[in-house]
């Protein structure tokens, strides 16, 4: 549902801001309104801050100005996935705000425009702890708990962020989520070995792009973009393995209401991780939507693919009546 976008057009959308700008503030003046037909609404420029993760480590946040409403926006918080960056999501953001809802999001570290090397953690539970110094923080702005929207890995962030119970949910939604990846018992045994004795070692994702969305466009916007990188660490791996196994076994606490979104035809993440935690939910907390045909990036798909996923999350999002 994000608008297709041409190389030389990403590449001239906003000068990078690096890690050591935590007082700037930076206007996208460069950045063309994505899909205004589809999406329906205009938003202002996007603004992109930095700000000190617990220990230190510099991350980017994204705010998007929304047009002023008299009966105000309702808080959502993005948490993007593995390799990528926020910016990627400003099509979302466009169709979130027409249905009244504010997003703020923020580059995982090692990711985008955060600080950190590409792909590595200092520990395997900092990506949970900055999403919670985060969403604290965007709560007591919005004066009200959020929504968390997450996809792949940020769908494990999330899940794990709404399991710790620290910070208050308005509800829950995921995207793909990384509970399960498809691991030989050779590749378990080299990510034991390398946790143990490299933890910070990288190697390439070998990610299959042409997987993400049978939209071409996004394909080639996400192989072009000077943000996306294929790095990971073992300590982010096991990260990912250990995160989604302990989810899967901690379903049947969740808490927040949930909305479950699968491709199942899903070339990055194993779709079975997400029925296992369906399955272990508590009932009546967890909506669980599975599209056969769709590839990773459910909201990101081509428009006859994407289409029964945004029908499904504004059925879902209508069920949630607490408004700022």
């Amino acid at each position: 549902m994000m608008r297709r976008q041409t190389p030389a057009r990403r590449d001239k959308r906003v000068q990078a801001v690096t890690p050591d700008q935590s007082a700037g503030r930076e206007r996208l003046s460069d950045n063309p309104p994505l899909n205004s037909t589809r999406h329906g609404q205009d938003l202002e420029l996007s603004l992109i801050s930095m700000t000190t993760a617990p220990d230190g480590t510099q991350l980017a946040v994204y705010r998007w100005d929304v047009p002023p409403r008299p009966e105000g926006y309702r808080p959502a918080y993005l948490l993007h996935g593995l390799g990528e960056h926020a910016g990627r999501y400003e099509g979302l953001v466009r169709w979130f705000a027409a249905r009244g809802w504010s997003l703020a999001a923020h580059d995982h570290r090692g990711h985008g425009r955060s600080g950190g090397k590409r792909g590595t953690l200092r520990t395997e539970e900092d990506l949970v702890i900055d999403a919670e110094h985060r969403l604290a923080e965007y709560e007591r702005e919005a004066g009200a708990p959020p929504l968390l929207i997450g996809h792949s890995l940020g769908g494990l962030v999330a899940t794990r962020v709404a399991l710790r119970g620290k910070v208050p949910l308005a509800g829950l939604v995921l995207s793909s989520p990384a509970f399960k990846l498809e691991l030989s018992a050779a590749q378990r045994w080299q990510l034991d070995l390398l946790n143990r004795f490299a933890p910070d070692l990288r190697v390439g994702t070998r990610l299959k792009i042409a997987k993400l969305s049978h939209d071409q466009g996004v394909v080639d916007a996400y192989a072009n973009d000077p943000l996306v990188h294929d790095r990971i660490s073992a300590r982010l791996l096991r990260f990912i393995v250990a995160g989604g196994a302990q989810s899967i076994a901690e379903a049947s606490g969740l808490k927040a209401r949930t909305l479950l979104m699968v491709a199942g035809d899903d070339a990055i993440v194993s779709p079975a991780g997400s029925r296992s935690f369906a399955d272990s939910a508590a009932p009546g907390k967890l909506a669980l939507r599975w599209y056969h045909q769709a590839y990773h990036e459910v909201l990101n798909e081509a428009p006859a693919l994407a289409a029964p996923v945004y029908a499904d999350l504004e059925t879902w999002l209508a069920t949630l009546d607490d408004r700022v």
